[in-house]
């Protein structure tokens, strides 16, 4: 496991490859306020020892990665894709695998539409596709009133929910209610292990330093970028993998299977009794779709296409 420091602008963003550097790079984006530290180290394990190379990273604002006053420097989805380019960038990597999940998947797809040749694969967990106005469907969920199109809104408790702001005092009470939270969006179908999700936690205030409540990315306030991206999905050429979760409260079913019917070729699975979050109970599941998503493609690589060494800027 080596870290490095990457930038992106005039933004530094922490970042760390694990497993063999000569392994088939997967990237991970992350959803929104989610450092590095979201990927569970037990999940990110089991890809290495399946032989994959996985790169993480802190999005700017959370983890380790440069805090700064929005106000004073604002930055919109675009800036947190080329965010995602960069740590490739910073570690010599031309192309990779990219897991993106939440809001890690909707960049994945800008970068899909934008840069095709620095993905080799793109798998889309637990998100909805470019074009989907997630503004309004919030706003309706916020008044209890159904989306009028085929793709749901997010379920009105989670909005009414996580507009609430934090009431945690000290680190234990706000490590209770991120296990509460978690619990919450694991859905009620598989085991719910508070323990687990209490030591994810708990490494996420080690690595970020403070156990302070996070804020949304304010640059979730400016949606409409998003929206206006839909009609590029049908230009989508990277081999694509939509999974879809049955209990996500956020982009629910048939977020996924509609996103997968909108880029060319994608195909799309389900992790039975999956939420929002990322217990043990689905962590070989989730590790089964993304090898065969790799070796799907890795199999079709040119035997002499080469990767560059490692580089970039850092420390």
């Amino acid at each position: 496991m080596t870290a490095r420091m990457v930038r992106s602008g005039d933004v530094r963003l922490w970042s760390e490859s694990i497993g063999d550097p000569a392994a088939p790079p997967l990237l991970l984006v992350a959803g929104d306020v989610t450092s590095s530290r979201g990927w569970p180290d037990e999940w990110v394990a089991l890809l290495v020892a399946a032989g994959l190379r996985v790169l993480r990273y802190d999005h700017r604002d959370t983890g380790r990665s440069t805090h700064r006053e929005f106000a004073a420097h604002p930055y919109g989805f675009d800036d947190l894709a080329a965010d995602a380019l960069a740590v490739l960038d910073g570690w010599g990597v031309a192309s990779a695998h990219v897991l993106g999940m939440g809001l890690g998947g909707g960049l994945v797809q800008l970068i899909a539409v934008a840069a095709p040749d620095r993905l080799r694969s793109a798998t889309l967990l637990c998100t909805h596709a470019l074009g989907v106005d997630f503004a309004r469907n919030w706003a309706l969920a916020r008044a209890g009133e159904p989306s009028p199109d085929e793709f749901p809104t997010p379920r009105p408790w989670f909005v009414r929910r996580g507009e609430q702001p934090s009431a945690a005092a000290d680190l234990e009470s706000a490590l209770a209610e991120r296990v509460e939270w978690h619990r919450l969006l694991s859905g009620e179908e598989l085991p719910f292990d508070a323990a687990e999700f209490r030591r994810i936690e708990l490494r996420d205030v080690e690595h970020t330093g403070t156990w302070r409540s996070r804020e949304p990315h304010p640059h979730a306030l400016l949606p409409q970028v998003l929206v206006e991206r839909g009609a590029g999905l049908a230009r989508i050429s990277t081999p694509t993998l939509v999974l879809q979760a049955p209990l996500d409260p956020i982009n629910p079913p048939p977020h996924g299977r509609l996103l997968a019917a909108a880029i060319p070729g994608a195909r799309c699975a389900e992790i039975a009794g999956m939420g929002h979050a990322l217990p043990d109970a689905v962590h070989r599941p989730l590790v089964r779709h993304l090898l065969d998503q790799v070796r799907r493609v890795e199999q079709r690589r040119p035997s002499d296409q080469e990767e560059p060494g490692e580089g970039g800027t850092g420390t």
